[in-house]
């Protein structure tokens, strides 16, 4: 199947949709809104360089972030909600998301970092496509949250050089409590390997800015110490401890965390140094870990 083939094929799966997991089956191609609250419109909260990503992806002249607006999860704890769940941002057309990534490449940024893309993965293989006809060069990252369909990641095959997911949860119930999804966990896990398989771990140039590969991120959640655990086991275990793994200790209060008493505090040290043993005694041994604030 050729990229034009695989766009139109995206595009198709958005008249009873099913680009992302939940398969909610509207048609958002008449402008129906999905459980994203997304029709066929692609609405952008920024679009500029970003220097806070990892050392690979950030590099010295930034990663050129498109922050796209609404999301298909539901996070209580999140940090970006007032894009995610509560819409803010503009609209713009297909042409405007080209020029904004010939423009962020014109700026000098190693990478088009495209953050919560999943339901708008045919506007973007669409764009991409258009786009590197017109000369962008430089790699493509995908930002999500790693609820993803696999049947939507075979369609991106070719258009996206890096993947950057989450690994949130290794356990359903907690998914559903603070996301409201109910098969994170299986969904997420099929995910990951896909990626494993269409771009392998991570490769630098000689600057050591990505060019292709996977690194995933899991942020440590208060009170949630196993589900860090047991997310690190299926890493090391099922895709390889050579992966690149960022370890997150920025979890703070935020949106509904307060409804949670796990969450409504900080992230303890302890909790944290306990995360990046547990890192060390699987022997995953790429990567990053933070401070703690």
């Amino acid at each position: 199947m050729n990229f034009e083939e695989k766009i139109e094929k995206l595009y198709k799966m958005m008249d009873s949709c099913e680009i992302c997991p939940r398969k909610c089956k509207v048609n958002r191609n008449k402008g129906q809104k999905g459980l994203c609250k997304t029709a066929d419109k692609i609405f952008i909260a920024s679009s500029n360089v970003h220097t806070g990503e990892e050392p690979p992806i950030s590099g010295e002249r930034g990663s050129g972030t498109i922050f796209f607006t609404n999301c298909t999860m539901s996070c209580v704890f999140c940090q970006n909600y007032p894009i995610s769940q509560l819409g803010n941002g503009r609209e713009i057309s297909l042409d405007e998301l080209s020029a904004a990534m010939i423009d962020l490449q014109e700026k000098g940024v190693h990478n088009i970092n495209f953050v919560t893309p999943t339901h708008y993965s045919a506007q973007i293989a669409k764009a991409v496509f258009n786009v590197r006809k017109r000369g962008l060069k430089i790699p493509i990252l995908y930002n999500c949250s790693g609820y993803e369909s696999v049947e939507t990641l075979k369609l991106l095959e070719g258009t996206i050089d890096i993947y950057l997911p989450d690994i949130k949860y290794s356990d359903n119930e907690i998914a559903y409590k603070y996301s409201g999804v109910k098969d994170y966990s299986e969904v997420n896990r099929a995910a990951l390997k896909e990626m494993k398989k269409q771009v392998g771990d991570l490769q630098v140039d000689d600057e050591g800015i990505a060019v292709q590969g996977l690194i995933i991120r899991h942020m440590v959640l208060p009170g949630n110490i196993e589900n860090t655990k047991k997310s690190l086991e299926f890493i090391a275990r099922e895709l390889s401890p050579d992966t690149f793994v960022s370890l997150m200790a920025q979890y703070h209060t935020a949106h509904k965390s307060n409804m949670f008493p796990e969450l409504s505090r900080g992230l303890t040290r302890e909790e944290y140094d306990e995360a990046v043993s547990c890192l060390d005694s699987l022997g995953i041994h790429n990567g990053w870990t933070q401070e703690l604030e």
